[in-house]
């Protein structure tokens, strides 16, 4: 895993949620991960079982967010869990050994430990930057991609008011995986967007 990690808005225009999906999707995506924290569940299943058929068009993995039924109801890829999500070693124990399970860690080293050993996929850092979309304190030091990369054997994700500028100094510290919403669903250019993003990681070898 390594690249632009997408985010879906909130948005309940699943047409425009489509269109939006796919043209960064055909740009390049590494990771989508379906998030809608206002959506009932009939729009969630409508959404997320669409997108699944154009992850699987491009070939891009979907994570499901907090939703594990989905998930597996769906046949998606994986679920990412935050910290008052069902805990990490839960999730991994019902989506079973092949599947993605992503934690969010927000500042906190000692979370993405425990996440690591109760079977995480990747640990995600943030906010470290003030986010259109996420309400958290922005707190997190742009060292602990440092610290992770040197103690935890697992894919780094950074979030939180992510561009590609913002971006670029966590990459050079190793993040493997850039998680953004606004820049590339409200850009003008949607493949630009994501260009800006996968060009951070054009000239690093892969780990």
């Amino acid at each position: 895993m390594r690249g632009l990690y997408l985010v879906t808005p909130n948005w309940d225009d699943t047409e425009r949620l489509l269109e939006v999906s796919e043209l960064a999707l055909d740009a390049g995506v590494a990771l989508l991960q379906y998030r809608h924290k206002t959506a009932d569940a009939a729009l969630r299943l409508e959404q997320a079982g669409a997108l699944l058929q154009l992850c699987r068009k491009y070939g891009c993995p979907l994570v499901i967010n907090d939703f594990t039924e989905l998930c597996l109801e769906i046949g998606a890829d994986g679920v990412h869990v935050g910290g008052t999500d069902a805990s990490v070693a839960r999730t991994r124990a019902a989506v079973g050994p092949e599947r993605i399970v992503g934690a969010s860690c927000y500042g906190d080293l000692a979370l993405a430990r425990a996440a690591q050993a109760d079977g995480a996929s990747y640990v995600a850092f943030g906010g470290f930057y003030p986010s259109l979309v996420k309400q958290y304190p922005v707190t997190t030091a742009p060292d602990i991609v440092l610290a992770a990369k040197a103690q935890i054997a697992l894919p780094c994700v950074v979030i939180g008011g992510m561009t590609a500028p913002n971006a670029a100094p966590l990459v050079a510290r190793g993040a493997d995986l850039v998680a953004a919403i606004s820049s590339v669903y409200l850009a003008a250019d949607t493949a630009a967007a994501v260009a800006a993003f996968n060009n951070l990681f054009a000239s690093k070898v892969p780990a």
